[in-house]
């Protein structure tokens, strides 16, 4: 018998879900702060983000999965090899991508500008505002969650260009896909620009001082990946100078924000503090609790997994 070890905040329907796929197996449930070293080392199969210290060095374990779309801290060779580690790729492109959405209608219709009126008691029109139909929409990282949001911005009428590591047959809600060489290129057409990248050392202040004036005057970005990927000194000057029209983050470098932080007084600047994912959209959970019974089942099968990382990349691997 096999030892698992589950740290989601699993109801009773889903251990049924999750015993279910494994039929004798050795189940045991315990919050993921509460892990001990002993737990972790002694299970041959872990659900969820238990600290890869915590992992390392295990002779047991044969198969991680984690509860997140990011594998930084996983990836760096820390399990042994042969251990399969496989992510949430799936369970948070509903959620990330509304988020984002909301985001971004937010910014075009100058809502933030009402609200802040609204609380001063300001009867005032803010002028013209820019629509999604007939925007130019560059996404950055066509994941789950870019792709999610390529599908939103295209119904509302977007023309929507996709950037990605791999080029493959033309994703559903994209009207061009091309690799990150053509970042540069591409950046004066949009928009606007959206981010959904991990971190790594290709994605680390990709978006630069030099980058950032190479976007359209007037254009709006968003980031719900990982703060480093944007020179946030940077995105300040461009707000404060009205070269953009706008930006959203739902990440920022570090988290929390200090107080004292340029961001948080930057003009057009939305900030919500990295909660677009996380359980905070219940079907979010169903999701990732669906997708690890179903790969407890393959793997226990010896069939192929879902989402299975590649260790020279931190991403799934592509097929």
């Amino acid at each position: 018998m096999r030892r698992i070890l589950v740290t989601l905040p699993v109801e009773n329907e889903h251990r049924r879900l999750l015993e279910a796929a494994a039929p004798g197996e050795v189940f045991t449930y315990c919050p993921l702060r509460q892990v001990t070293r002993d737990m972790a080392q002694n299970a041959d199969i872990v659900v969820g983000n238990v600290s890869p210290e915590l992992l390392a060095g295990s002779e047991k374990l044969a198969w991680l999965q984690l509860h997140s779309a990011g594998t930084a801290g996983y990836a760096e060779g820390l399990l042994k090899e042969g251990v399969i580690l496989t992510n949430a790729t799936g369970a948070y492109g509903l959620a990330i991508s509304e988020h984002m959405l909301g985001m971004a209608l937010c910014l075009q219709k100058k809502l933030h500008l009402y609200g802040r009126n609204q609380q001063q008691a300001i009867w005032k029109d803010e002028g013209p505002v820019t629509s999604m139909f007939g925007a130019t929409v560059l996404v950055v990282g066509l994941g789950d969650i870019g792709g999610e949001f390529a599908k939103r911005c295209k119904a509302m009428g977007s023309r929507v260009i996709g950037i990605r590591r791999v080029v493959r047959a033309l994703p559903d809600g994209v009207d061009e896909v091309h690799r990150m060489n053509r970042l540069d290129a591409l950046l004066p057409q949009a928009d606007i620009v959206a981010l959904s990248l991990p971190s790594t050392a290709e994605t680390n202040r990709l978006f630069s001082a030099e980058r950032i004036s190479r976007m359209k005057k007037g254009a709006i970005l968003l980031n719900v990946g990982r703060g480093t990927a944007v020179d946030q000194e940077a995105l300040c000057d461009a707000l404060e100078s009205g070269h953009l029209g706008g930006a959203g983050l739902d990440v920022t470098d570090p988290e929390p924000l200090p107080a004292e932080h340029r961001l948080w007084h930057a003009p057009n600047l939305i900030l919500t503090p990295h909660v677009s994912g996380g359980y905070h959209l219940a079907e979010t959970f169903e999701r990732i609790v669906r997708l690890s019974a179903d790969n407890l089942a393959r793997f226990l099968s010896g069939t192929e997994m879902i989402s299975v990382v590649d260790f020279t990349t931190g991403y799934r691997q592509v097929r």
